[in-house]
């Protein structure tokens, strides 16, 4: 899993990157300009905070989460093994907002409101998803943010549980996509399955078209 985020802006030429999620305990050392964060008790990497990031990616851009190509990839971990860390970052392509089918439904065993969703999405597999929406049914076509996206007000989706029941994933309305003009009731999207195909990648631009008059 790789995350990245450059927000020039906000935060000066620093790229930041994600390689696990966010501990109760945690360090960080820096080396030049490359700030490692670790789990304390386990020494695991979480991530490396790169602090003249255009010095190493001279082609960098962007305003927020960035999609860093392998190339890029390979620059920052010879950066990282010059600096005297080890090279950990993976090259990751695989889209993280997908179109998923809502498979089976199931209540929750200790909520009145939450449901235990099975969704198909890309690559074959299917995700457990625990969704407290009041309008999802079985056989919807719907907006998945998977396990390392990050959403457009930047908060990150990892594993978790609620109520007891494990969750991979979340099932997004059309406000927590940050669509033009997005309705701001509580409810999930759901797509048109001849516009929006199982298993694709979410096309944000095609969906910014969905609540234009």
């Amino acid at each position: 899993m790789l995350i990245s985020s450059y927000n020039p802006t906000q935060m000066g030429d620093v790229l930041l990157t994600m390689i696990r999620p966010e501990t109760a305990e945690q360090a960080s050392e820096q080396k030049g300009d490359i700030v490692r964060i670790y789990d304390v008790k386990t020494q695991e990497t979480l991530g490396f905070n790169f602090l003249a990031a255009t010095q190493i990616l001279a082609d960098l851009t962007g305003n927020g989460q960035v999609f860093l190509d392998a190339k890029q990839v390979s620059e920052l971990n010879q950066a990282l093994q010059a600096a005297g860390f080890e090279p950990e970052l993976e090259y990751d392509a695989e889209p993280k907002f997908v179109v998923g089918y809502v498979a089976e439904l199931a209540e929750h065993p200790d909520s009145d409101h939450l449901h235990i969703a099975k969704i198909t999405v890309d690559n074959d597999q299917t995700l457990q998803i625990v969704c407290g929406a009041p309008n999802i049914e079985a056989g919807q076509n719907v907006v998945v943010a998977k396990i390392g996206a990050m959403m457009p007000n930047g908060a990150m989706i990892w594993p978790g549980k609620l109520r007891g029941v494990e969750s991979f994933g979340m099932l997004c309305a059309a406000r927590e996509l940050a669509l033009p003009n997005a309705p701001q009731a509580r409810g999930i999207l759901v797509l048109d399955p001849i516009e929006f195909k199982v298993g694709e990648a979410f096309d944000f631009e095609k969906a910014a078209q969905l609540f234009v008059d």
